[in-house]
């Protein structure tokens, strides 16, 4: 963790804010001092490692209440913007790499556009799970599943590339429902999604081999990114897994961390909403 320090000397902390709560705004008061507090992050006036002004502090110097106040600090505290010091007070959190995350927004804005991307079904059939399969999905080798193949498409040619393997059960509409899945919106969240609780997602550089590189019309060897899930049942059991094979040249993950002018919630848009 980095070293904290008392707010350097920029202003007198009880002097009058350039930003105030505006009583009159359908924003809570908690939301408008979350975002006061985010703006000044941002430009700077609070830096990495500045300690926070105390409670009594903020209360004057925007009218709120201390269980106010309180709210803030938990809320920024769950933002990764602060963190709390057992006996000193609460600080503006240094940037860390570790807080950095990366969404899968980049592969559907791949396939944005005015025309949506189409979803070709190339297999759809029976097989016995081989070893691994068996246990990514905890069954037993040479247990039933439906081994589907996929290929992605928008406008300017194929996107990706995916394989899954569920667990054969006819009594799961989820089946029925993945093999009619013909949009990138009905795959990742058709009519069978409900029955998927939750899921694991890992992402990897690969080299893609013949036949997947013809798919993605990639000229071969060619480097890939591959997008492995495994999603479970509401009874905790594996239900599928597979993976996207993305060409490594049209897809890019990226991030950022700490707080910019960009970072910033929109007028009227609580801080603390997704």
């Amino acid at each position: 963790m980095g070293t904290f320090r008392k707010t350097p000397d920029r202003g007198d902390v009880d002097a009058p804010s350039p930003e105030s709560i505006d009583r009159d705004s359908d924003e809570p008061v908690y939301a408008q001092l979350v975002r006061i507090i985010r703006r000044q992050v941002a430009d700077g006036v609070l830096r990495p490692g500045d300690q926070l002004p105390s409670e009594a502090q903020l209360c004057r110097r925007y009218g709120v209440s201390p269980m106010t106040v309180r709210r803030v600090v938990n809320i920024l505290s769950d933002q990764g913007i602060v963190v709390g010091e057992q006996g000193r007070g609460t600080f503006i959190r240094p940037v860390e790499l570790g807080d950095a995350s990366f969404q899968l927004q980049r592969l559907q804005d791949l396939v944005g556009g005015d025309q949506p991307a189409s979803v070709r079904l190339l297999q759809a059939t029976i097989v016995g799970a081989d070893r691994k399969t068996a246990e990514k999905l905890g069954c037993v080798p040479g247990q039933r599943l439906i081994y589907m193949r996929r290929l992605i498409e928008a406008e300017a040619g194929p996107v990706c590339y995916h394989v899954e393997y569920l667990v054969y059960d006819p009594a799961r509409p989820v089946v029925e429902a993945e093999i009619a899945t013909t949009s990138l919106q009905g795959l990742f969240g058709g009519p069978g999604q409900p029955l998927i609780k939750h899921g694991e997602l890992s992402i990897e550089a690969v080299l893609l081999g013949d036949d997947e590189a013809r798919l993605l019309q990639a000229p071969p060897p060619a480097a890939g990114l591959r997008i492995e899930h495994l999603f479970f049942a509401y009874d905790e059991r594996p239900m599928s897994w597979g993976w996207f094979l993305c060409r490594g040249d049209r897809l890019r993950f990226g991030s950022r961390v700490g707080i910019s002018q960009e970072h910033l919630a929109p007028e009227g848009k609580s801080v603390d909403e997704p």
